[in-house]
């Protein structure tokens, strides 16, 4: 395993992230790796951020959706694949810029958003059975 050391040019910068790391139960390195990870991805692909989600940290369109839910849209269908981009854009008030910063995320990262996409898929088969669990019960 590499190791970085880091010397910072400010105690506050090193008190903001022994604190951040704190309160996230986290080792300091741990959420410096995280950070450094995603701000090189950030600056790798402007337009695309990180925010909280139920299941962790996920890349976002600044002020817009996730990535995954925007190459979720794009999957499969019988629209042709010419048309993906600027149906994707319309469905979700997307511009095309804000589309093609998601599908370069997304070719970066490939794996990472199918995870996501293939982990939503199974919870949303996870509600629906729930629910169909459920509406059967009130019908007896």
């Amino acid at each position: 395993m590499p190791v970085v050391s880091i010397r910072f040019s400010e105690v506050p910068l090193h008190k903001r992230l022994k604190d951040s790391a704190a309160r996230r139960q986290v080792a300091i390195s741990t959420l410096a790796e995280r950070l450094i990870d995603e701000g090189l991805r950030m600056e790798a692909h402007p337009g695309v951020m990180f925010r909280e989600g139920p299941t962790g940290r996920r890349a976002v369109l600044v002020g817009g959706p996730e990535v995954a839910d925007v190459i979720a849209s794009m999957i499969g269908g019988d629209i042709p694949v010419t048309d993906r981009r600027a149906r994707t854009a319309e469905l979700m008030g997307l511009s095309l810029p804000m589309v093609d910063a998601a599908l370069a995320y997304y070719a970066d990262h490939t794996e990472e958003i199918d995870t996501e996409i293939a982990e939503r898929s199974r919870a949303a088969s996870e509600a629906e059975a729930a629910w169909r669990r459920q509406r059967t019960l009130l019908t007896k």
